[in-house]
């Protein structure tokens, strides 16, 4: 597994707009996820990014860049999103760049961001979703302690679409579960 780091993005860097822009166009992430906001040159990502980055200043959410802890090579992205200080709970999200995949880079961000959720933020209960059939986001979830809890039915927008809806694998971690042991990818 890669020793990675987390901080926040910053939509003012040229190399962290560039990174989302290449994580959002990439096909892989495209098979998978349909943005919100549609990211297609360096000006929508960097006002994707701010918008991002902004949520994060009101207490929303929180989008960690994740970095190689050696170089400081952007890898990819993971957030915990809509948080209801309320209900002490959130959603977690996360991708990986292709370059950087099959090296536990989502695995480890995803564990850095539950501990941060759970010991920062103070939240009680994280949820993930990935769409049906995605099997290596299945595992990732799994990795870091978040148990299967059903199918929920037309959950997430289809590939590139907005008008067809498909199934989605929920996942959920507990403040209370046990700290998952580090697993290799």
């Amino acid at each position: 597994m890669t020793d990675i780091l987390l901080r926040p993005w910053d939509p003012r860097s040229a190399d962290d707009v560039d990174a989302w822009l290449r994580g959002h166009v990439d096909p892989e992430f495209r098979r998978w996820n349909t943005p919100i906001r549609v990211i297609t040159d360096t000006a929508s990502a960097r006002e994707s990014l701010a918008a991002k980055t902004a949520d994060g200043a009101t207490g929303r959410s929180m989008a960690f860049c994740v970095t190689d802890a050696a170089d400081g090579t952007i890898l990819g992205q993971v957030s915990v999103n809509a948080i209801d200080r309320i209900l002490s709970n959130a959603v977690v999200g996360y991708w990986v760049l292709p370059e950087a995949r099959g090296r536990g880079v989502a695995t480890g961000s995803l564990l850095l961001a539950a501990r941060w959720a759970f010991a920062e933020a103070g939240l009680h209960r994280l949820e993930l979703g990935h769409a049906l059939g995605h099997e290596g986001s299945c595992r990732v979830a799994e990795r870091c302690g978040f148990l299967y809890e059903g199918t929920v039915r037309g959950a997430m927008w289809e590939a590139e679409r907005r008008d067809a809806f498909r199934d989605v694998h929920r996942h959920g971690r507990l403040a209370t579960d046990p700290e998952p042991e580090p697993k290799a990818p």
